[in-house]
């Protein structure tokens, strides 16, 4: 018999039994945590890379140069070419973490709430996850960036041109380093973010033509070929970072296993389901074992000031 989720309205007994279900399949669960986790985990969307994690760790190396130390020689006929040693980045080692957090569901809460309270404790743990490891892996990003560069002016106060010059001298910076790097992100906090969106509307630059436009949706299109993001988590207010996601670094996720785990495809989470009949309830758990790795720290730049 197949499930949809949300379940309609139906009796309260139906209903109960639909709620079980639910909570006894640990795959609706982790569908179910993938919705909400997806909306803001900002760590999977500036660390785009995947590290493979092996005895709980991960070993890696950070600030490589994409050239060889020395340039090439001419060569005539029947010479050997010269040899050379390419410099490799600094050797590191990361540990991961266990973060993960249970939730308590009531056989009476059920009963007498349906599914609300199983929605509750769902975005409950989905919030807290999502808050405190983004909190981490900005602060790690925070902390490995050391580039910055100053707004012209806070955020408030900032015209959609000084956006736009702010941003993109940001960006071309870290692409004259020539490591290869190609900024696409721009991340804010989210009162900054909001002023940068009203700045781009009101000078009309954003897309018009069609239903789909920020003015409507609310959503940040996509300007000077980067992506805009906005979360609450940042590790200093008012600074800002542009970056280059694909470069930047990863998230190392340990994938641990164990009986009813299942993992929430694309964020990294497991959750599992936990039925105490002696208590008459059952427990949602939510974990993630993780470690942002931040490779090419040349790859991003702080905006300050805003």
């Amino acid at each position: 018999m197949g499930y949809t989720y949300p379940p309609a309205a139906p009796t309260i007994s139906g209903d109960n039994v639909t709620i079980s279900r639910f909570l006894q399949n640990p795959a609706l669960i982790a569908r179910r945590l993938r919705t909400l986790l997806e909306q803001r985990y900002i760590a999977d969307a500036l660390l785009r890379g995947r590290f493979q994690v092996i005895g709980g760790a991960v070993a890696y190396e950070t600030g490589e140069t994409i050239f060889s130390g020395e340039n090439p020689k001419a060569i005539r006929p029947g010479m050997e070419y010269p040899l050379v040693n390419p410099a490799t980045g600094a050797a590191s080692l990361a540990k991961t973490v266990k973060w993960g957090q249970d939730a308590l569901v009531t056989d009476e809460a059920v009963k007498r709430q349906g599914m609300d309270p199983v929605n509750r404790a769902l975005t409950k743990l989905a919030n807290q996850n999502v808050k405190y490891v983004d909190s981490v892996a900005l602060a790690a990003i925070a902390s490995a960036v050391t580039a910055t560069a100053a707004a012209p002016a806070a955020a408030s106060a900032m015209t959609a041109q000084q956006w736009i010059t702010t941003v993109m001298l940001a960006k071309q910076n870290i692409v004259a380093l020539n490591q290869g790097y190609d900024p696409n992100t721009v991340v804010l906090e989210d009162i900054p973010w909001g002023y940068a969106m009203a700045a781009f509307i009101a000078a009309g630059l954003t897309p018009r033509e069609s239903a789909d436009t920020a003015l409507l949706t609310g959503e940040f299109p996509t300007i000077l070929g980067m992506q805009w993001l906005a979360t609450p988590n940042v590790p200093t207010a008012g600074v800002g970072m542009v970056v280059d996601s694909e470069q930047l670094g990863g998230m190392a996720d340990e994938d641990l296993g164990g009986p009813g785990y299942v993992k929430v495809n694309g964020v990294g989470v497991e959750t599992k389901t936990i039925r105490d009949d002696d208590n008459d309830q059952t427990k949602v758990r939510a974990r993630r074992v993780t470690v942002p790795v931040v490779v090419e720290p040349a790859a991003g730049r702080k905006i300050t000031g805003l």
